[in-house]
């Protein structure tokens, strides 16, 4: 896990790849790939659970 002063780094790297202007740009993605990776699992899972109407 990066310490502090490492974390200072990866943040100027970040600004000096993306700029400042597409930082929200960039976590608004981020944040909804995640919200649809979450949701993905949920509905995987769902489907994977045996159902209790389909046995005899």
């Amino acid at each position: 896990m990066p310490q502090g002063a490492d974390w200072i780094v990866i943040v100027l790297i970040v600004l000096v790849l993306f700029g400042g202007s597409q930082i929200p740009k960039l976590a608004r993605s981020l944040g909804q790939a995640q919200k649809e990776f979450k949701t993905g699992l949920k509905e995987g899972a769902a489907e994977s659970e045996p159902d209790s109407d389909s046995k005899s």
